[in-house]
């Protein structure tokens, strides 16, 4: 019998002048960015924690605290990287990942296949297996009024 188990994530952070915009690893041109202690990819956050969640092993901020200088700009693809070994070290295998950026601009629909591709280099995945979705929020709440993004993934996982 194939046991499955899915988790689910999400972050949020608000945006910043004067930072870099990163989302999935891949820097995006843009005026602005996201406010965090590390590269504040939210992409990469939420993909973080599903994974986690899928293990029942909590969530990014148990394993990779805000309050430890050590996380101060650290890159997330050391945060997914440390999850994606803990699925491989568990017996399990990641079936897929849907995720979804919701951001009021820029329009990231060019950053697609760039974000899509690099996901599934870091998570070791054929690109068939990622799914990246962008969407506004209608200029409603934080984030349609330009003050935050935020990000919603989930995993699927296989034994």
């Amino acid at each position: 019998m194939t046991a499955i188990r899915t988790g689910l994530g999400w972050d949020n952070h608000r945006i910043a002048d004067g930072r870099p915009l990163i989302l999935g690893g891949i820097t995006v041109p843009c005026e602005f960015g996201l406010d965090g202690h590390s590269d504040a990819d939210i992409l990469l956050h939420a993909l973080t924690d599903a994974l986690l969640g899928a293990l029942a092993l909590g969530d990014i901020g148990m394993h990779f605290p805000d309050t430890d200088p050590q996380w101060k700009g650290a890159s997330s693809d050391r945060f997914i990287a440390h999850a994606a070994g803990l699925v491989k070290e568990g017996g399990w295998t990641i079936a897929n990942v849907d995720s979804t950026v919701i951001l009021q601009r820029p329009k990231l629909k060019d950053f697609r296949e760039p974000i899509r591709a690099n996901i599934a280099r870091l998570l070791g995945l054929e690109l068939d297996q990622v799914s990246v979705k962008f969407k506004t929020a209608e200029k409603v709440g934080p984030v349609g009024e330009g003050q935050s993004a935020e990000a919603q993934a989930v995993v699927t996982l296989f034994q």
